[in-house]
């Protein structure tokens, strides 16, 4: 008799259930100072939002896109978390500020394989129809152009994961509402199914994505396979600054060290007549 391993979790379908429950909830920036009278009483969430914001406690969010992005991904994230503490075998961590990935999942759901999601928010020019800047799907000339060293400010080497995955978040700013963020749509995509061929900045290392909408709904990118994706960015010649150079010789070192630790472990430990 044989055994197998349980069928792990869609995470894909899981992310994209998850998503079409999410709701934009922030109503605006608490200001302590207003004109309500104190105690305030609100029989429920909707009349406590108006109260606030008729006497003056309610503050706009940034209009700013990074602001505003920021505002977004954290309320995902947090939703997000929820979600799999609530999900049996399922376990997820976030990630830092400026690393990579912004949510680690992983658990005996998952057979205990690792998977990087990355929360990407743009906003829509004007039209609706193509996203107002290129997402920026990595920055690749460090853990995406050495994905088997561990950069500073990762959970791991980027070959660890099973899958690399972008949970896309794209909204309408609205410039006189108090949220701004009018509109949302969440897509989950794999990475490389949504990659263009074009950097999204002129001036750092970073790959883009396809900047139509209706290919990030399809996950129509600009190439056919997954080698593709990686035959073409890996081969495009990114530049390292000092410091990145800097960091990837401490990485090559470190590296070749817990080599040579892990060689001289498995020598100590043969039988002498070998």
């Amino acid at each position: 008799m044989t055994s197998s391993l349980p069928i792990p979790l869609d995470l894909v379908l899981w992310l994209r259930e998850r998503c079409g429950e999410y709701i934009f909830d922030v109503a605006g920036i608490y200001h302590r100072s207003g004109t309500n009278d104190w105690p305030l009483m609100a029989v429920d969430a909707e009349d406590l939002h108006a109260k606030l914001a008729l006497g003056g406690h309610l503050l706009p969010l940034p209009k700013e896109p990074a602001a505003l992005a920021n505002v977004l991904e954290v309320s995902i994230v947090d939703a997000l978390l929820k979600a799999t503490a609530e999900t049996d075998g399922l376990e997820a961590r976030r990630g830092s500020e400026r690393g990579y990935p912004d949510l680690e999942f992983s658990g005996a759901a998952l057979n205990g394989r690792y998977h990087a999601v990355d929360v990407k928010v743009a906003r829509r020019r004007r039209g609706g129809r193509y996203t107002e800047s290129r997402i920026t799907l990595y920055t690749a000339n460090t853990y995406f152009l050495h994905p088997n060293l561990h950069w500073p400010g990762t959970f791991r080497p980027f070959d660890d994961y099973l899958s690399h995955l972008d949970l896309l978040v794209l909204y309408t700013l609205d410039p006189d509402s108090i949220s701004r963020a009018h509109d949302l749509e969440l897509i989950v995509q794999e990475s490389w199914s949504i990659a263009s061929r074009q950097r999204s900045s002129t001036t750092r290392e970073y790959i883009g994505a396809v900047d139509r909408i209706e290919d990030l709904r399809a996950g129509k990118g600009a190439f056919g396979t997954q080698a593709e994706f990686y035959r073409y960015w890996r081969a495009f010649g990114f530049r390292l600054s000092i410091q990145v150079q800097r960091q990837l010789t401490r990485l090559v070192r470190q590296q070749q060290a817990e080599i040579e630790t892990l060689r001289a472990q498995r020598d100590n430990a043969r039988p002498a007549d070998q």
